[in-house]
């Protein structure tokens, strides 16, 4: 989603709890999504350097555990829903003063394909990412009056690290091979393809921009169109 700003014009701040990899002509702060006081902090930082800001992509979030609904630790589920739904609210909170005081502002959220369907084995994410879309349904209604718009982003799977992860877990969890986990994945859409991440960036780069003007309220999948979120059962 940097790049792909950067690329528009943009200037970019990037939050993580590690940046080492941000370029040195982007700003950038270790911060914990969840954690309100970080939140509070960096926001304050943006707003002194900036003085506002025009694009929130609310993209933290983690993959949380691959499990039956009964063998998840409330540990577990809090640490997931910590990071992907609280962050993103947290983002908002902040966020928010600075684009009413300036009457324009758009917030991007990531939500998932999770988020629409639900998925098996993975209680905590599902929730969260159903939780994102109340909130950002929420944040249009609320902050619309004030030239503010707010969207989700739905992506499919998304080739990468985190989506390895899953692959694996998911994989000893039922019995199967990492491949054949990936081959259910990508025959559940109608592409039958996984995504990449410039795809779900150039999206948000679109829900950022003035060609999206007034669309706010959206929940919009990136995903080759999921015709099936579970096809490997």
């Amino acid at each position: 989603m940097g790049q792909a700003f950067a690329s528009a014009g943009a200037e970019v701040w990037v939050t993580d709890l590690d940046v080492s990899a941000v370029p040195d002509n982007w700003r950038s702060s270790t911060v914990d999504a969840s954690s309100e006081n970080a939140m509070a902090a960096l926001f304050q930082e943006v707003e002194t350097t900036w003085g506002g800001v025009d694009v929130l992509c609310a993209n933290a979030g983690i993959a949380g555990p691959t499990a039956a609904v009964e063998d998840v630790a409330l540990e577990e589920w809090k640490a997931c829903v910590s990071v992907n739904l609280e962050g993103a609210f947290l983002a908002a909170k902040f966020a928010a003063p600075m684009m009413k005081r300036q009457g324009s502002g758009a917030m991007v959220l990531t939500s998932s394909t999770a988020g629409i369907y639900g998925y098996p084995n993975r209680a905590p994410y599902s929730a969260a990412k159903w939780g994102i879309i109340g909130l950002m349904k929420t944040l249009a209604m609320e902050l619309g009056p004030h030239g503010i718009r707010a969207n989700a982003i739905c992506p499919g799977a998304v080739e990468g690290p985190r989506m390895e992860g899953v692959l694996g877990r998911e994989a000893a969890a039922k019995g199967m091979t990492r491949d054949e986990v990936y081959e259910g994945y990508a025959k559940g859409t109608s592409m039958r393809s996984f995504v990449e991440a410039r795809d779900v960036a150039n999206m948000a780069v679109f829900l950022g921009s003035d060609a999206a003007r007034l669309v706010s309220g959206q929940v919009i999948a990136v995903d080759g169109h999921t015709e099936n979120p579970d096809p490997k059962l």
